[in-house]
């Protein structure tokens, strides 16, 4: 049955004046704005809105201007001023704690690093400085982290052994760390910071589960003062290179020491979980640990038996290491690659943990900040011989813990961090490996987080072969196949859901103007002659634009069949076919054409095409293919509550008038 023209406006007219100018605004509707204009609207209003929104507001105000916007970047300015004793008694309690845990940990993650024991502690003095003053989060606390640690040891010692030459290796690193810093401050001053939500919560557990797992397999050479050793981290060769080497002379005074002092560690962080007034013991395990084996060793000359010692320390503070970057290496492009992929590490792993512990304070944390802090930090610590920082969660954790108030308890601990490295360096020349690889050992369960992929298995079964890929890719090849088997995967499966979306069958609900999908809703109701479907996918483009016309086109002939076969009936059952774009904000010259051809194949089979809810885009882009005036203008409406109203209108006139 077709529909006249006529016919439906002078329904339009007798329905009352309030549906005409609905049409009216959607076809009238301005042009959007052009791809330039809102890409010059994003950086005015992403980079430079502060900075207008103050030019604005204080004209007249120089020295005012000025001030704002170093608050904007130093947020120590803003709550500096209010900061009171009672404020920096808790902050100190804190940081001195904070100071017994990071000391011997920084020490553990630079021999992770393929560093000599110094690095570890110079990064942890300056990027908890630089970020004091610039971060936005209270809790976080910065510096050297296992994860990142065996990032750049795998990665960089592609190429370059730190064992054949230890110099160039670290020239290496610092240039790394230089660029992570970089593409840090470019992702926060850009609002890049979607970039670092390519890597998904799943694949982040996958990957810390599966680094953890490595990292304690590496720390079996220290654990049982091994001398031969594999450099690679894949699992089969760390475990075969184990027992090839127990074949080799050891001492198994290493393992009794380390296996202690780890029983030790653990022990007592069974023992702060039961009792969370007893933070501090956990907190200050290592350092007693530390403590009590470089005593032991000392007093007993157990290096002369075979137990494997730290030996020299560098005195003194953080040396400047500008000379040091190698911006003229033939490997700048790998290098380059390493500082992007720490980059986006460090940044995931510290915002985590600064927006879990944020929502327990209950403020908000700046991502953007975030990224600048942490970007200038690490380009600071580059010329300051310091390697990748970011935020540990153990660490963090153990802050929380202590009560801290603000970021001068990072404050406290680099300073205790720099009189350490002034003072107890002769000290700890005889610290044995064997505790520190206990250390380390000691802070992995913490990575593995089997609650959350228990979660994600019951939640969402794709995440979860995501979380697989990651934690087998770094299980078994590298960490950097690990990382590019999860955001493959991550990536497939949004490539899918475009270019297979759902196409959903829609129905009334009753009393209501809501339409729902007749599967989730079963007691929608449909409307006799109409087909109402939903495309379920924000673009309608070359990927999947041929796909959505023949699902289209194979729903009308499966619905038509059945009502056929039900009804027993020979005409046509569908007159017109509403297709509810809701959800489509995009359309390309594909889709276009796609939607022409479905227009035409239906009109050739007495079916009137019917668009529902177009975005501002779409329809424009449907204007200048002048697809409404093939269409028609009244074949499109601003909702399907309207279009299916018309219809039904419209249906009962024609019939009145028959």
């Amino acid at each position: 049955m077709g529909i006249e023209l006529q016919n439906q406006k002078s329904h339009q007219t007798e329905a009352g004046p309030a549906e005409e100018p609905l049409s009216q605004w959607l076809i009238n509707t301005p042009e959007p704005p052009s791809m330039w204009q809102e890409l010059v609207g994003y950086v005015r209003t992403n980079v430079f809105s502060n900075k207008n929104h103050r030019r604005n507001k204080k004209k007249n105000s120089s020295p005012n201007q000025v001030y704002s916007c170093l608050k904007s970047v130093f947020p120590i300015l803003s709550w500096g001023r209010q900061y009171k004793l009672n404020l920096f008694k808790k902050d100190l309690m804190a940081g001195l704690t904070l100071a017994s845990l990071c000391i011997p940990q920084s020490i553990g993650y630079a021999n992770l690093a393929g560093l000599d024991p110094e690095y570890g502690l110079y990064t942890s003095v300056v990027p908890p400085l630089i970020y004091s003053t610039m971060g936005s989060s209270r809790e976080l606390a910065i510096g050297p982290v296992a994860v990142v640690s065996l990032l750049l040891s795998s990665m960089v010692r592609d190429l370059q052994d730190p064992v054949i030459d230890p110099i160039a290796y670290r020239k290496i690193v610092f240039t790394v760390t230089f660029f992570a810093g970089a593409f840090q401050a470019i992702f926060g001053l850009f609002r890049l910071g979607f970039l670092v939500d390519f890597l998904s919560h799943a694949a982040l557990v996958g990957f810390m589960a599966g680094a953890a797992i490595v990292i304690g397999l590496q720390q079996l050479k220290g654990l049982f003062g091994l001398s031969h050793f594999t450099n690679k981290t894949d699992v089969v060769s760390v475990l075969s290179s184990v027992f090839h080497s127990l074949h080799h002379p050891w001492q198994p005074l290493n393992f009794v020491i380390g296996s202690s002092f780890l029983i030790f560690i653990l022990l007592t962080r069974f023992i702060g979980k039961r009792n969370k007034k007893l933070f501090w013991i956990p907190a200050m395990a290592p350092l007693i640990s530390v403590i009590l084996a470089t005593l032991i060793v000392y007093l007993t000359n157990a290096e002369t038996r075979g137990v494997k010692i730290v030996k020299h320390i560098k005195p003194g503070f953080n040396q400047p290491s500008v000379n040091q970057l190698q911006f003229n290496s033939p490997h700048l492009g790998q290098i380059v690659k390493i500082g992007l992929v720490s980059a986006i590490i460090a940044l995931t792993e510290a915002i985590a943990v600064g927006r879990s512990f944020a929502t327990i304070k209950g403020y908000r944390l700046d991502g953007n900040k975030e990224m600048m802090a942490m970007g200038f930090m690490n380009i600071a610590g580059s010329l300051t011989s310091c390697y990748v920082a970011t935020g540990s969660f153990s660490r963090t954790a153990v802050n929380f813990s202590a009560g801290c108030e603000t970021v001068v308890s990072n404050i406290v601990m680099a300073i205790t961090v720099m009189i350490s490295l002034e003072v107890l360096t002769r000290f700890l020349y005889f610290t044995p490996t064997a505790i520190l690889a206990s250390i380390i050992l000691s802070a992995l369960p913490g990575l593995i987080d089997i609650s959350g992929a228990l979660h994600i298995w019951k939640l969402d079964k794709l995440d979860f072969l995501v979380l697989i890929a990651a934690f087998f890719g770094v299980l078994f090849a590298s960490v950097e196949i690990g990382l590019l088997l999860a955001v493959g995967i991550s990536f497939a499966r949004i490539m899918l859901s475009s270019i297979r979306p759902n196409i959903e069958a829609l129905g009334r609900l009753s009393k209501t103007d809501i339409f729902g999908d007749v599967n989730q809703y079963p007691m929608a109701i449909k409307t006799p002659g109409l087909l109402t479907l939903r495309i379920s996918s924000p673009l309608l483009c070359f990927a999947n634009a041929n796909f959505i016309r023949d699902r289209i086109l194979n729903s009308v002939q499966e619905v038509e069949e059945e009502e056929i076969e039900q009804e027993d009936k020979k005409e046509k059952v569908i007159q017109v076919v509403i297709l509810d774009i809701s959800c489509v904000i995009g359309v390309d010259t594909s889709g276009v054409v796609a939607l022409e051809d479905l227009h035409q194949e239906l009109a050739s089979n007495d079916i009137r095409l019917v668009i529902a809810s177009p975005r501002w885009r779409v329809l424009h882009k449907l204007k200048r293919a002048k697809l409404e005036e093939k269409m028609k203008k009244e074949n499109i409406f601003m909702t399907v509550g309207e279009a299916v109203d018309i219809y039904v209108r419209t249906r009962s006139t024609s019939q009145d008038m028959c």
